[in-house]
C-alpha cells in the first residue's frame, strides 16, 4: 500500500507541476505553439535521464521514493520521459531499428489515437 501512496503523492505533485508550467507558458508565449507541452516533455525526459543515471551510479533511494519520483512525479509531469527512456534503452542496446520503429509508431499512433478520441466524442456528443 505504501507504494501506491507514494505513486499517488508523486503523481499529484507532477500533475500540478505540469499544469503550472503549461499555464505559465500559455500566459507568457500565447497559444500559437504548444511551448508549455514541449518544455514539459523535454524537461521531463531530461529529469528522467538524470534521475535514472544518478540512481544507477550514486544513489539508491528506497523503493517508495523511487516510484514517487519516477512513476508518480515524472509519470504525471510527462509520460514522454518514460517514452524517451524506453527508446534510449533500445538505442543503448544497439537495437536501432527497434528504437526507430518504436519512436515512429509511438508518435504516429498517439497522434492518430488523439484524433480518433476527438472524433469518437464528437460523434457521441453532437
Amino acid at each position: 500500500m505504501n507504494m501506491y501512496l507514494a505513486i499517488a503523492a508523486g503523481g499529484a505533485l507532477g500533475a500540478c507541476a505540469r499544469y503550472s508550467v503549461a499555464h505559465f507558458a500559455l500566459r507568457l508565449f500565447g497559444s500559437g505553439f504548444p511551448i508549455g507541452t514541449l518544455f514539459v516533455n523535454v524537461a521531463g525526459s531530461l529529469l528522467m535521464g538524470m534521475l535514472i543515471e544518478v540512481m544507477a551510479l550514486r544513489w539508491s533511494p528506497s523503493p517508495e521514493l523511487r516510484v514517487l519520483m519516477v512513476t508518480g512525479f515524472l509519470g504525471a509531469f510527462t509520460t514522454f520521459s518514460t517514452f524517451s527512456l524506453d527508446a534510449a534503452v533500445q538505442i543503448q542496446k544497439g537495437a536501432y531499428m527497434v528504437a526507430g520503429g518504436y519512436i515512429f509508431v509511438s508518435v504516429a499512433l498517439s497522434v492518430i489515437g488523439l484524433f480518433a478520441g476527438l472524433y469518437i466524442m464528437r460523434m457521441l456528443l453532437t
